[in-house]
């Protein structure tokens, strides 16, 4: 199905509230069971038109950008060695750091205070590496996405926005490089 010469999934699921997502640079469209598209297609268009955009304009970026390839034990040390300089410099404790594949987002911070790293963040440059790490520490201080946050964020990283974007743009080469069979 289209709209606009936007590709769109439904899956229908048990699920109370409907949503849109782009994770994987295509719209899926996650219903409760029984119901329709055409109202959230309808009701949220300029919004799906915006992202499509915005996915499409990271894609062509692509072009630009180089994989860094590291081996697992170099990733593994330089994610330490960044956590560690990143702690102290926020003041924040860190319980553990694990490693693992993770298919919609490059790291992630648990309430016990537990890093986990998406594996496929060793082809990231280092200072995209630096950000997500500042991330996701600066949630164990302000937990949501808000100005607190992003004022945390901006005391390093004037340019967030741009590294932001600068994640999609690798996500996009990442996946393709491991559709190709390269991991």
């Amino acid at each position: 199905m289209e709209l606009l010469n936007i590709p769109y999934k439904v899956s229908h699921r048990a699920v109370k509230y409907p949503r849109l997502e782009f994770k994987t640079g295509e719209l899926l469209i996650v219903l409760p069971f029984g119901a329709k598209p055409e109202i959230l297609l309808d009701k949220y268009k300029n919004w799906i038109i915006k992202q499509f955009n915005f996915i499409k304009g990271c894609l062509e970026s692509t072009e630009n950008r180089k994989l860094i390839m590291r081996s697992e034990e170099m990733f593994r040390k330089l994610i330490h060695s960044l956590t560690r300089e990143t702690a102290k410099e926020l003041r924040v404790e860190l319980n553990h750091i694990y490693f693992r594949m993770m298919r919609t987002k490059w790291a992630s911070i648990s309430p016990a205070k537990n890093l986990t790293i998406n594996s496929l963040a060793k082809y990231l440059p280092e200072y995209l590496i630096r950000y997500v790490i500042f991330h996701e520490l600066a949630h164990i201080i302000e937990k949501r996405h808000n100005e607190k946050f992003w004022g945390i964020i901006s005391r390093k990283f004037k340019n967030h926005q741009k590294l932001e974007r600068e994640m999609f743009i690798y996500w996009f080469l990442v996946s393709n490089h491991c559709k190709k069979g390269m991991k």
